[in-house]
């Protein structure tokens, strides 16, 4: 069995390590020996190192930052395991051009594997809220990560008061960012919640479970 990594990148706010997460635990429930890296040593407050219990519960084994706790945290060694054969691996990296150049140093030997990159988009944030500025932010990541952003996760969404008119407005924006980039749209993320009432196709479509707290909800 060839090993396949899964990077996931994405804008502060947009539901990025939720999405790694939810990713993680879809993969192992397909039966696959997954492997969850939290590469993000930019933003240390939705951290996929949150829900290591949870994870391990499943067998997914997370490789956390080194001194993630700290000021100054560095990529732990062990992200090279994701490169062994058999392995199912996902990449929780940074969300901007800083945290993209962690993942930067990996891309000569990510080549070299079957992988995906994918960038999740959130259009309810100001930096990413028109196809426009969306696809500036996306070329800004390829370029820092050194590699080609290869599908999009619509997650639009506003936490707990998101509605169906947002994630009807995400499908329709990522349609047209679709078009612009010629990057297809993998999945649409969503609450499970919702999953009677949103029209999308059955293949695209990504219910999720909300695993990940702001700090003053925990």
């Amino acid at each position: 069995m060839s090993n396949h990594l899964i990077i996931v990148t994405g804008h502060y706010g947009s539901g990025k390590t939720e999405f790694a997460v939810n990713l993680a635990f879809r993969l192992a429930r397909e039966g696959n020996a997954v492997m969850l890296a939290d590469l993000d040593i930019v933003n240390p407050y939705f951290c996929s190192r949150e829900r290591k219990e949870e994870l391990s519960a499943q067998g997914i084994h997370l490789i956390a930052s080194k001194g993630a706790d700290s000021d100054l945290p560095a990529i732990n060694p062990e992200v090279y395991a994701l490169f062994e054969p058999g392995i199912c691996g996902v990449m929780d990296v940074g969300g901007d051009a800083t945290g993209a150049q962690a993942l930067g140093r990996f891309s000569q030997k990510i080549k070299t594997i079957e992988h995906e990159m994918l960038c999740v988009v959130n259009f309810n944030r100001p930096e990413t809220n028109t196809p426009e500025k969306a696809e500036a932010y996306l070329r800004e990541i390829a370029y820092s990560a050194r590699l080609p952003i290869t599908g999009l996760i619509n997650n639009t969404h506003l936490d707990h008061e998101t509605t169906l008119a947002d994630l009807q407005r995400g499908v329709r924006l990522s349609q047209e960012l679709m078009e612009k980039t010629g990057i297809p749209v993998k999945y649409h993320a969503f609450e499970q919640q919702f999953s009677d009432r949103l029209q999308i196709p059955e293949e695209t479509r990504f219910e999720m479970q909300l695993y990940m707290k702001k700090p003053w909800e925990i």
